[in-house]
């Protein structure tokens, strides 16, 4: 009975270890998309336009 009462402490310590890991994952990405989103403009009303219809200039 004592094997299994380690066993069992043993896998919920591996399982919280792992919630942490995939927290900590999903924060990076997380920071990683909002500074991506600010270098962009993301979907802000301020962001920077960037279109070829702007560079583009139309023939007569």
């Amino acid at each position: 009975m004592f094997a299994y009462e380690l066993h069992l402490t043993r896998h919920a310590e591996l399982v919280r270890e792992a919630d942490a890991r995939r927290l900590a994952g999903l924060a990076r990405a997380g920071r990683k998309a909002r500074r991506t989103a600010r270098r962009s403009g993301g979907n802000d009303p301020e962001g920077r336009v960037n279109t070829t219809r702007s560079r583009l200039v139309r023939a007569a």
